[in-house]
């Protein structure tokens, strides 16, 4: 099993978006993939389309209450995509897991037991740097570090940095960079290229040639429960997240199509409703 975390502490970054969709398109690839929402407000829950509200059994459960994982587990509208799902009942478990011996390794300990029953499991990790994401940190093989192509898009890294450090120093030896996603790239503003530029110095061939847009239909599909694959097959988004699964995992892009700014002038030119 392949396990990446999808973290940023800093919000608005399409964090969920894109452990969602690039999970959705591993699946779709005939990966049989797993996400696990430990993000207390479930975003990545209901928008794969399971009530947040109605949960039987949740990561909460499995965290704090030794629950498998197996009984948390919901089936989702593609075949091979299974989540983990979450609630606000996440929001005390790292008050109450503080005095648990073993405290950062209940997430490693609950995926132990499933004995390679996934090729990849996403961990959608909250937007803060406390125990659950240390949680997914700890049970990684690597992170994905969505940054927004925004004026504030290196603010705070230098901690997200630090804590990865920390937990390579201190609870995960073998922890990774697996890529630095850009996410939110408005092209018709010289911002966005220059925050690409930005990044690229900064964090080398770790950056993913593929960057996704600020798209309508991307804001849309949480709304409906799918992600965009289901949702808008043909979309500007879904082109590129499903660019983003094959860099990951390593298969070849159409040199046409490498780069999404390419990418997103065809389809803009083919689709004039698309915005992005």
């Amino acid at each position: 099993m392949k396990k990446i975390a999808f973290c940023n502490q800093k919000g608005g970054v399409a964090k969920t978006t894109s452990a969602i969709n690039v999970a959705a398109y591993l699946a779709l690839h005939g990966h049989k993939t797993l996400l696990i929402d430990l993000d207390p407000q479930g975003n990545a829950t209901s928008g794969l389309g399971i009530n947040k509200n109605e949960l039987k059994q949740s990561i909460y459960n499995v965290l704090h209450e030794h629950v498998g994982l197996d009984e948390a587990m919901q089936q989702t509208d593609i075949e091979l995509l299974t989540i983990v799902p979450s609630n606000i009942n996440l929001t005390g478990a790292e008050v109450e897991l503080v005095n648990l011996m073993g405290r950062e390794y209940r997430l490693k300990k609950a995926i132990q037991e499933l004995e390679n029953s996934f090729e990849y499991i996403i961990f959608d990790c909250p937007p803060s740097l406390g125990l659950l994401t240390i949680n997914g940190l700890a049970a990684a093989d690597s992170v994905i570090i969505p940054i927004q192509c925004e004026y504030y898009a290196l603010e705070g890294l230098g901690q997200l940095m630090q804590t990865i450090n920390l937990i390579k120093d201190n609870l995960n030896a073998s922890l990774e960079i697996e890529g630095v996603l850009m996410t939110l790239a408005d092209y018709r503003t010289n911002l966005t290229k220059e925050v690409i530029s930005e990044v690229q110095k900064h964090f080398g061939d770790k950056v993913y040639k593929t960057i996704i847009p600020r798209t309508v239909k991307l804001t849309e599909a949480p709304g409906f429960g799918k992600p965009i694959a289901l949702y808008a097959q043909d979309s500007t988004g879904a082109k590129t997240y499903e660019l983003v699964a094959r860099e990951i995992l390593k298969l070849p892009i159409d040199s046409e199509v490498i780069e999404s700014k390419e990418l997103t002038e065809h389809l803009e030119e083919k689709d004039g409703k698309e915005t992005g």
